[in-house]
């Protein structure tokens, strides 16, 4: 992933200040080989299980969980209670983290064609956050929608998905 969109980012958190202690997370997909579409950054909704495991991994509580993988899917934003992705893919992608600047945790994955996530062209429109790498397991920690994209299986997938805490 290119960083110079993480000074987007920064960008729009400037725009846009909240106060108080807080964690929000913000994703980008985009869509390589010929046709390039990009969803820009986009904040996403920390499920009630998301902010539970969050909080049972900082606490080093037994059963806690880490994101592992990314999910894309063809369907809606989730809300606050969903534990599954609407109309995933059949494959995750396995993430690399990183810290990004002193408050931020970056997570990144490519769905590589290769791999076949999607078995046909379709609109992918939304990204989940899992810890596990099995399609239609696992519970959903975060995730949102984003304008719809057609994607075809020779076509690799780049996310980015950034938590800032503060």
């Amino acid at each position: 992933m290119n960083t110079v969109h993480n000074d987007e980012l920064v960008e729009y958190l400037e725009r846009n200040p909240r106060e108080g202690v807080g964690v929000r997370g913000f994703f980008r997909v985009q869509i390589e080989d010929g046709k390039f579409g990009d969803s820009g950054w986009v904040e996403n909704q920390i499920t009630n299980l998301g902010f539970r495991n969050l909080s049972t991994l900082l606490g080093g509580i037994a059963g806690s969980s880490q994101i592992t993988h990314l999910a894309l899917g063809s369907g809606g934003a989730p809300a606050s209670n969903a534990t599954s992705l609407a109309g995933e893919a059949v494959v995750r992608a396995a993430v690399t983290a990183a810290t990004s600047g002193s408050t931020a945790l970056q997570l990144t994955a490519t769905f590589s064609s290769a791999n076949s996530f999607v078995t046909n062209t379709q609109n992918i429109s939304n990204i989940g956050c899992f810890a596990t790498s099995t399609a239609a397991t696992g519970t959903l920690l975060a995730g949102n929608t984003y304008a719809s994209s057609s994607c075809a299986t020779n076509q690799n997938v780049n996310a980015t998905y950034t938590w800032t805490f503060s």
